[in-house]
């Protein structure tokens, strides 16, 4: 994803320059904490404050341009919204690698009664590097 103007005027918010510093931060690295946005951004921008990635992170989910991804015991990462997938989290080193959902599991997540709007699943365990450690 390049076009950051286009995402964040598609969704109804201004494109300044913070923004768009935030998107590609988390672009280049898929999912980043909100301690690695700041230290990311802040190399371009040294006078930009960790309350003013808070407050546009925050508006920027609020308009479903980012979407948090929580971990359990670690701070949440944020990922440019996208279609849906799975979550492949390894509890050892934190990488984070995303997996499509097929028509197959989409299926299999179907509740009787129930409309499923949007889902997010967080598969926890062991990548193959750290397998092999």
């Amino acid at each position: 994803m390049k076009n950051y103007i286009s995402l964040l005027k598609n969704n109804d918010l201004k494109a300044t320059i913070q923004r768009t510093s935030i998107l590609k931060s988390i672009d280049r690295a898929g999912h980043l904490n909100i301690d690695e946005i700041y230290e990311d951004v802040k190399r371009l921008y040294p006078t930009l404050s960790l309350a003013t990635i808070y407050k546009n992170i925050i508006i920027m989910q609020k308009h479903n341009v980012l979407v948090e991804v929580p971990i359990n015991g670690v701070k949440s990462k944020y990922e440019i919204e996208k279609e849906e997938h799975i979550h492949l989290i390894c509890q050892k080193c934190g990488e984070i690698k995303d997996r499509k959902i097929d028509s197959l599991t989409k299926n299999s997540l179907t509740i009787e009664d129930f409309q499923i709007k949007s889902s997010q699943i967080n598969l926890y365990g062991l990548c193959k590097q750290c397998q092999e450690r």
